[in-house]
């Protein structure tokens, strides 16, 4: 189904690969003659090199100084955006920025907060004239699909699967503070990244949907790491063969890759797409040059690809259905054993009970969010369901469209009729079954979703009180074959079932009546709407000239996501309070973190407090003793030691995009992050933009273990430097004090200035 090139590779004409090697370049000047280019000319024939061009502010393509053209953000996300940026002097939205409210939809949770940040982001609208969707409308990325995707544009985003590729938009999901920098008329700033073609061939067979094309690539790709932090381009004639849906189905789980963000090249099937919406200006035809150079291809046969299945605990544990209903016993074992792993073994997750007469039975499906509840996914299901009952027993099933628009066309055409009737529930735009804060299935249920995500935990679940519910990721046919089937894992390739391809219809009065567009004009006269929840940040002190770092965790999972970093779900509805958030912090990976980084926390508050830090931790007495003892080259007192806390994490940050799995360290005096590798560069930034230390120790063979000290001298000169390696000291409990290097990774100037100043916000305010 899916292969990997194991080098570069030029395409050619748009059709054909030829991948670089031993004598590859001959033969691309005998076949090309004065057409032929080199790596480097023919690697700006990229679609990505191009919007990039455009959008680039440095002059260098090497070193990316990029504007965005529209910024959008949700409820979880735009409260501590617009505050920070009000922190920085925030007069005006610069560009369009859209705040969509499809996370904290369910205003029952935590009482009037949910709705108090709606209020919040529909008063700062006005004020700072941006757009506001209200609840239930839609969620975020259909929204930007339908109303902001323009060919060529580009489009930040505080949520990861900010992804508009197949519409001819480059799309990036980032932490909040790379929001502030563009509403401050700052730059995105990157290196340019590696472009990989994904060359597509083939036609898809009935029954496979994009969630099967997008998880056969993820199962390939993400464990080698082949396209983290680059560009996926999708080429190849197999793209003409999927319609604009099929390719947004696709383009949205590409997050799951890693990848940094992705292109399309486009046709008249998007063209329809814009004029369907209104919008047939905003239509770019776009296409790789006649020979372009790109960093690696995935070559991907539409035609061999087959119903998937990615089970519990990440998109990257993928199986074809066939394979794992021929293989039941063996592959839920293999999942019992990852579940060790991820649940830390603090329940006794079984998946073997599932097996009932030799075949999977599933509790509950989801057809929901920015993957799932598109137009022909519903249609698509509605076609298998339609005369079929889901049965009176555990199974229900839960459909969700991606926006109202979506919604009216399915009542409209019946699909809506025939869900119902089969005994499926319709209900509106909301993005809680993929974070945790919708339909959670009862204690040891298996669901299945057409969503993006099955961490642990994102289906609601909470392993400190002992409840364990998992998921696996499916195409919302097969989801709705498995409810024919009341309940029974079936591939949509196994029923036999005319699909109708209806045509989508878009009424856009749906959104004219209800959403706020102030057409970028500001009223700065309008008041915000504070809620009681809704808090500013702590004041944060700049780097100080050493630091002494307590280890207050260390974990060792080969990846550590964003939801085990910070959860999801229902503690989202504090996600506009960094402190009250901040207690919850590492709570399902670590419960003991927050006690431990405040007990530090106490020595930095009253060193700031021109106190003596030994009197509210005496432990550091004993540290610092060592070190004046052993390293009498250093100034160690009060004034020029900062003391915090950090973490250890193989591989930490996989995930969402959300800037609180760093601020929430920050808050609790958090200094520095300690990792073999970060699985993502929105996490590192998230780091960065809140003054934390993105330190690497490329060995699992750590020189220090939970509980101990770690000294870093002259940390400020290292930074200012551009120090690449950075001296460091291990006090540990018998105060015997050993040397070993930190990496820091390269930085840009403006990143090396927030480190400096303590976060982005005080490199900001005026």
């Amino acid at each position: 189904m899916i292969t990997l090139s194991k080098g570069g590779a030029y395409l050619i004409g748009g059709t054909e690969v030829v991948e670089t090697g031993a004598g590859s370049e001959e033969l691309l000047k005998n076949k090309l003659g004065d057409k032929y280019l080199t790596k480097e000319d023919a690697a700006k024939n990229t679609m990505a090199y191009g919007i990039l061009n455009e959008h680039n502010t440095s002059g260098n393509m090497d070193k990316l100084q990029i504007k965005f053209d529209k910024l959008t953000s949700h409820d979880i996300t735009f409260v501590g955006i617009i505050q920070t940026a009000r922190a920085s002097g925030l007069e005006k939205f610069p560009i369009p920025y859209v705040l969509t409210n499809c996370h904290n939809s369910l205003c029952a949770v935590g009482g009037t907060i949910n709705e108090d940040d709606h209020m919040f982001g529909l008063t700062c609208a006005k004020k700072y004239g941006g757009i506001y969707v209200p609840p239930h409308q839609a969620v975020i990325h259909q929204f930007a699909r339908e109303m902001l995707a323009g060919g060529g544009k580009m489009i930040l985003g505080s949520d990861s699967h900010t992804r508009y590729g197949a519409l001819g938009t480059m799309a990036m999901g980032e932490g909040g503070p790379e929001l502030v920098k563009q509403l401050l008329s700052q730059t995105y700033d990157i290196n340019m990244p590696e472009v990989i073609g994904i060359y597509m061939t083939g036609e898809p067979a009935k029954g496979v949907g994009p969630q099967d094309v997008a998880l056969a690539i993820i199962g390939e790709v993400f464990d080698k790491g082949y396209v983290k932090n680059k560009v996926m381009e999708f080429v190849g004639p197999g793209v003409s063969n999927l319609s604009a849906d099929f390719r947004i189905g696709v383009d949205v789980m590409t997050t799951e890759t890693t990848c940094l963000s992705s292109i399309w090249r486009t046709d008249e099937k998007i063209k329809e797409f814009y004029d369907i919406h209104g919008r047939v200006d905003e239509y770019k035809e776009l296409n790789p040059g006649e020979v372009t150079y790109y960093d690696g291809i995935v070559y991907v046969d539409l035609s061999k690809i087959k119903p998937m299945i990615a089970m519990p605990f990440h998109p990257s544990n993928t199986y074809t259905i066939e394979e794992l209903n021929a293989n039941l016993e063996d592959i839920l074992h293999d999942v019992e054993k990852k579940a060790l792993v991820s649940l830390d073994g603090q329940v006794d997750y079984k998946l073997t009970n599932k097996i009932r007469d030799g075949k999977l039975y599933v509790d509950q499906g989801i057809i929901a969010g920015c993957a799932g509840g598109g137009f022909e996914n519903i249609c698509a299901a509605a076609d298998i369901l339609k005369g079929h009952s889901i049965g009176a027993d555990e199974f229900t099933l839960s459909v969700y469209p991606a926006s109202m628009p979506v919604y009216m066309e399915l009542i409209k055409n019946g699909c809506a009729a025939d869900i119902m009737a089969a005994g499926g529930v319709m209900k509106t735009a909301f993005c809680g079954p993929c974070f945790g804060a919708g339909d959670t299935p009862a204690n040891n249920a298996f669901s299945i979703r057409h969503s993006t995500r099955n961490f642990p935990n994102r289906e609601g679940s909470k392993l400190q009180n002992g409840q364990i519910s998992s998921v696996a990721l499916m195409d919302a046919r097969s989801i709705a074959a498995t409810a024919a089937n009341k309940g029974y894992l079936t591939a949509a390739t196994d029923v036999d079932v005319e699909f109708k391809g209806r045509k989508y219809h878009f009424d856009k009065s749906i959104y004219e009546n209800r959403v706020f567009d102030s057409h970028g004009i500001a009223d700065p006269d309008t008041e915000i709407q504070f809620g009681p929840n809704i808090k500013d940040w702590p004041e944060m002190v700049a780097l100080t000239d050493n630091l002494l770092l307590k280890v207050v965790s260390e974990i060792h999972d080969p990846v550590t996501t964003t939801d085990e970093l910070i959860p999801s779900g229902e503690t989202s509805s504090y996600r506009s309070n960094p402190l009250g958030l901040a207690e919850f912090a590492l709570s399902r990976k670590d419960p003991e973190y927050v006690g431990k980084a405040k007990e530090v926390q106490k020595a930095e508050k009253a060193r700031e407090a021109g106190q003596n830090p030994v009197d509210a931790l005496p432990e550091v007495g004993g540290v610092f003793e060592a070190l004046k003892s052993n390293l009498p080259q250093y100034k160690i007192d009060n004034d020029t030691v900062g003391i915090g806390s950090t973490i250890f994490a193989v591989k930490p940050g996989d995930g969402s995009a959300r800037e609180q799995a760093a601020s929430c360290q920050k808050v609790l005096g958090g200094w520095a992050n300690i990792a073999c590798e970060y699985a993502t560069k929105r996490y590192r930034s998230n780091l960065i933009n809140w003054g934390m230390l993105p330190f690497i120790y490329e060995s699992e063979e750590l020189p220090f273990k939970n509980g101990d000290y770690i000294f870093v001298p002259e940390i400020v000169e290292a930074v200012k430097n551009k120090a690449t390696d950075v001296q460091a000291y291990v006090v540990d409990d018998d105060k015997n004090v050993k040397p070993f290097t930190l990496k820091l990774g390269e930085m840009t100037d403006d990143e090396r200035d927030i480190i400096l100043k303590g976060c982005l916000i005080n490199y900001n305010r005026k």
